[in-house]
């Protein structure tokens, strides 16, 4: 079986989007060299249930507002969607879908970076 493994975040300015997730979410990162712009994410320790990511320079038009989503959503758990609520716009980024009680789940809210991506935060139960 096949198991997502890793992520890759594209963004028009890839220090804004580095800040915007350092910030809102703690997740460190580190330049992996090579020929491109490419950041390490790492979202947790190793040994705990997640995964590690990237952030990287888009490598065409952002996505157009008010476009479906038409790409994988991630969602990131959260200790509190209220503190998420705030942080996000904080940072630059904005809330697109209310927070919904999803039953035996969590709180779940969608939300959208400072280079246009949709993401998903979890409060579980």
């Amino acid at each position: 079986m096949g198991r997502v493994i890793h992520f890759e975040i594209h963004a028009a300015d890839t220090d804004r989007a580095q800040r915007f997730y350092t910030e809102v979410f703690g997740w460190g990162a580190q330049s992996f060299g090579g020929p491109m712009d490419y950041r390490l994410l790492i979202t947790g320790p190793d040994g705990e249930v997640g995964i590690n990511g990237a952030i990287l320079k888009r490598q065409g038009d952002p996505p157009a507002a008010g476009a479906p989503v038409s790409s994988y959503v991630c969602t990131i758990q959260v200790d509190s969607i209220e503190e998420t609520e705030r942080a996000v716009p904080a940072a630059g980024g904005e809330q697109v879908l209310d927070r919904m009680e999803v039953p035996e789940v969590g709180q779940l809210a969608y939300f959208k970076d400072t280079e246009g991506n949709i993401f998903g935060a979890l409060q579980p139960v």
